[in-house]
Formats: structure tokens, C-alpha cells, sequence
């Protein structure tokens, strides 16, 4: 928003609460009744507080505060006039884009639910795309919607759900892990490898900074998996390199799956997380990480 104002970020905030209040599960189905008997769309409404939706928020609260900030109402109006009239608009606009939501959302979620569909029955090479793509959704938030078909049981797989609850691949109709493990030498490894690359080509008067950015970045994927504070810190700087990065998540999977190296996650594919997984009936060839691991830190650097 223009000067930076925090009247903008307030309308978002209302923006926000409007959005994910007005397509709740619980207030669709009831406008709705007819939405509770569609699974894809009562999943679709569960998970409307996603980053997407988020960054609709802003951008309608940053419109409307550049749009009205200035705005002039009648005398008997007054104490509404310019700044206090943001939020208002917002919540106006909010309910608008709520009532169009309520058509396009389960379409976009229903899309991205069909693509896992098509993408599971594609073994090793399906996983490799998987994971592809849930690096390119990152910035939007939507990969939430492909990680329900592949870790939960939208459309009978539960990938998470299954490896943490004792199964094997003989229980189970695929090969248990594989949407999971390729995961663990790119954020464990690669990450940092991505890292220390960024910080040997960062300027001179700018490689403190450089390593304090991300080498803490790189020490909370390998412990935690958390990988946002790297990956956002240039994605949008560099959006090629990005794709290039995740294309390498897709590659380092399919590998993985030849490999036989199996570990799952409950939170993400840090160390902590393998450590806990690899006593599991489903884990398998764990050691392997430091051969895939040192591969991953070479290649993406």
C-alpha cells in the first residue's frame, strides 16, 4: 500500500476474516446444504485458510486503502471519512469476492485434486512430478491442496498418514514413502549446499548479511525441514532459479525411489523427523541419506 501505511495491513486483516468466515465449512453447508454431500468440495471449504487466500487479502486491502484513503463522506458520515472507510470497503469487497469463492474455490482445489489423481498413477516418474510441483506452488499456498491427495486419505492414498501409523508397502496398494522420502537430502542437504553457493557469490559489502540470512535458513531446514525463510528469500529475485530448484526436488525423488531409501515426516523432511521415522515398520534403507545427502548438497550448489 501506498506510504507503507498500516491502515492497509488492517484491511487485509479484516479482509482475511471476512473470506475465511463467510466459506468456513460449517457456514458454506449451511447457505449450501446441497455442498455436504460433495467430498472434494467439503474438503475444498476446510482448507480455505491457506496462503492464498492470504495473499487476496492483501491485495485487497492494499487496494482499497490506495483506492478510498483520501475518500470524503457526507458531514453526517464524517467520523467514516478517509483511513476509517479502508477497512469498511474491504469487508464490502471481501463479501463480493466470498460469493464468487463459493463457485471458483472448489473448482481450483477440485483441479489441483484431479491432477493428484492423474499424477498417483504414475509411479517413480508421478512422484518425481509431485514433488515438482509442490515447490512451484510454494508462493501461492496451493501445494496444501496436492500434499491432501498424496499424505491423507482424499482418494484412498494417505501417504503421511499411513507410514506413521506402522503400515508397510504391503499393506498399502503403492509403494509406502515415496511421496515423502526424496524430501529429506534436498532439505536436509541441498538447502544448505543452495545456501553456501548463495553466500560464496554474495557481494563483498554484502556477505554478512548474506550469511546471516541464510545460514540460518539453511540450519532451520536441516534440523526442522523448515525451508519458507530460504526459499522466499529468492524466489521472487530469481523466479528461473527457482523453478530450476524445484525441478531438482522432482529429480532427487525419483532417484530416491530407485534407490530403495524410504523415511517419512509428520511435520516436514528435516533431521528430526528422520531420526523419529527411521524406527518405523515402513523406513528403509536410512543410511543412504549421507550418500544422497552429499550428492544433493553438491548438486544444488
Amino acid at each position: 500500500s501506498k506510504d507503507n501505511d498500516g491502515t492497509g495491513g488492517v484491511a487485509a486483516l479484516a479482509s482475511w476474516l471476512m473470506i475465511t468466515t463467510l466459506l468456513a465449512e460449517g457456514t458454506v453447508t449451511t447457505i449450501m446444504p446441497s455442498i455436504a454431500d460433495n467430498q472434494n468440495s467439503v474438503i475444498a471449504f476446510q482448507k480455505i485458510a491457506n496462503p492464498f487466500i492470504g495473499i487476496l487479502a492483501g491485495i485487497i486491502g492494499s487496494t482499497c486503502y490506495n483506492k478510498f484513503k483520501d475518500t470524503k463522506l457526507p458531514d453526517w458520515l464524517a467520523f467514516f471519512s478517509g483511513k476509517r472507510c479502508v477497512a469498511i470497503v474491504a469487508g464490502v469487497v471481501s463479501i463480493v469476492v466470498s460469493a464468487i469463492l463459493l463457485f471458483v474455490w472448489p473448482i481450483v482445489f477440485g483441479a489441483l485434486i484431479a491432477l493428484g489423481n492423474a499424477i498417483a498413477g504414475m509411479g517413480a516418474v508421478g512422484a518425481g512430478i509431485y514433488a515438482f510441483l509442490n515447490r512451484l506452488l510454494i508462493p501461492t499456498g496451493l501445494h496444501h491442496a496436492l500434499n491432501n491427495v498424496f499424505w491423507f486419505d482424499t482418494i484412498g492414498l494417505g501417504d503421511l498418514q499411513n507410514f506413521w501409523g506402522g503400515k508397510t508397502s504391503a499393506d498399502v496398494s503403492w509403494d509406502l514413502g515415496i511421496y515423502m522420502s526424496g524430501f529429506f537430502p534436498c532439505m536436509m542437504f541441498g538447502i544448505p549446499g543452495a545456501a553456501l553457493a548463495m553466500i560464496h557469490c554474495a557481494k563483498s559489502n554484502k556477505k554478512k548479511i548474506a550469511i546471516g540470512l541464510l545460514a540460518s535458513a539453511a540450519i532451520c531446514s536441516f534440523v526442522c525441514g523448515v525451508t519458507e525463510p530460504f526459499e522466499f528469500a529468492f524466489m521472487f529475485l530469481a523466479p528461473a532459479l527457482y523453478v530450476v530448484y524445484a525441478l531438482l526436488y522432482g529429480i532427487f525423488t525419483v532417484i530416491v525411489y530407485y534407490l530403495g531409501f524410504r523415511a517419512g515426516f509428520s511435520f516436514s523432511g528435516g533431521f528430526t523427523d528422520l531420526v523419529f521415522s527411521a524406527s518405523l515398520p515402513a523406513a528403509q534403507k536410512t543410511w543412504l541419506i549421507i550418500p544422497l545427502g552429499l550428492a544433493a548438497f553438491v548438486v544444488f550448489y
